[in-house]
């Protein structure tokens, strides 16, 4: 399905057979799902559809964005569109804020990230990670607490499904 004419993402009708404890939504290209889904591979990228199950369950998802203004706002426009039921069967966990570049926030940003964390139930801050760019993955041990902090979140996850 196209993404509505208002704004947000498209919507993707899972088959039955597609499962995954967690989906991982980019809100935007270049949001870091790549490299999430490479970290913690029990979840599945839903390459920027809505995986809406057809079979009656819920879907859990993780929307994913930058933190600049475009993947900002991107995850912001998808927060109001599943807000406001127009993607049924959906448990929205939260967002993955994923750093867009090295060093601390400009405090614009810090602002805009508050914001749009408020539409969500709960927001991981991921920092610059230098190994992701340029393909790594880095053992989880090596790895900053904050994505030890997503690891034990989304084991609780698998474990509620």
């Amino acid at each position: 399905m196209p993404p509505p004419q208002d704004g947000g993402l498209p919507i993707r009708h899972l088959h039955p057979n597609e499962q995954a404890p967690w989906w991982w939504l980019g809100c935007h290209g270049g949001a870091g799902v790549g490299m999430l889904g490479a970290t913690f591979p029990a979840g599945r990228d839903a390459h920027r559809h809505w995986p809406v199950p057809v079979d009656g369950t819920f879907a859990s998802v993780l929307l994913v964005a930058r933190t600049n203004v475009p993947g900002l706002r991107a995850a912001q426009t998808a927060a109001r569109q599943w807000a406001s039921g127009a993607v049924p069967q959906v448990r929205l966990l939260g967002l993955v804020a994923v750093a867009d570049a090295p060093g601390t926030l400009p405090k614009p940003l810090r602002d805009l990230v508050k914001l749009v964390a408020g539409a969500f139930p709960r927001t991981w801050a991921i920092p610059w990670i230098e190994p992701w760019r340029f393909g790594e993955t880095p053992p989880i041990a090596q790895l900053p607490k904050s994505l030890a902090r997503l690891a034990g979140d989304l084991s609780h996850v698998v474990a509620r499904n």
